[in-house]
């Protein structure tokens, strides 16, 4: 094994995706102020006391890097939040984050997964469409900015 393979192996093999919960607000509100700014500390509060909501971090060597806020609802998941730090984006850890959510949705019998993107955010749609996620409607005038959101879904089962 070469050096840099040597490298990449350890790199990944100190990845780690678990619940996490209201002891980490802080780490979450600066890891969202320091990326998409979508969310107060009130509000990051409000998400972790949700009924029916799981919050999954994304570390490396215990260094949160991800957040994905998930609020479950019968059959159905809703992504509230997805962000992974800028620095780690393009090293395949969104991707690795991303399968690991639709793998645990899957183990729930979860039947379809929903989010809103903003139609000003290619790279994040195209990031979606690579996991099957299909535009199914538009929220007109969504965003802060004004802009649209993309009401996006993936069927998990097949009937």
């Amino acid at each position: 094994m070469t050096l840099i393979r040597t490298f990449e192996y350890l790199y990944y093999k100190m990845i780690s995706i678990k619940p996490i919960n209201e002891n980490d607000i802080d780490l979450c509100h600066e890891l969202d102020s320091k990326t998409i700014s979508l969310w107060s500390k009130k509000q990051w509060t409000n998400e972790f006391r949700k009924e029916g909501t799981k919050i999954f971090g994304l570390s490396i060597a215990n260094f949160l890097i991800g957040i994905c806020v998930l609020q479950f609802v019968l059959d159905e998941a809703h992504i509230n939040y997805f962000v992974v730090n800028q620095k780690y984006r393009k090293r395949g850890f969104g991707t690795c984050f991303m399968n690991y959510l639709i793998k645990e949705c899957k183990k729930l019998n979860i039947k379809r997964l929903l989010l809103e993107v903003s139609q000003n955010n290619s790279k994040a749609e195209i990031f979606y469409n690579r996991f099957d996620f299909h535009t199914v409607g538009t929220r007109k005038n969504y965003y802060k900015d004004g802009s649209n959101a993309l009401l996006k879904e993936k069927k998990l089962t097949t009937k």
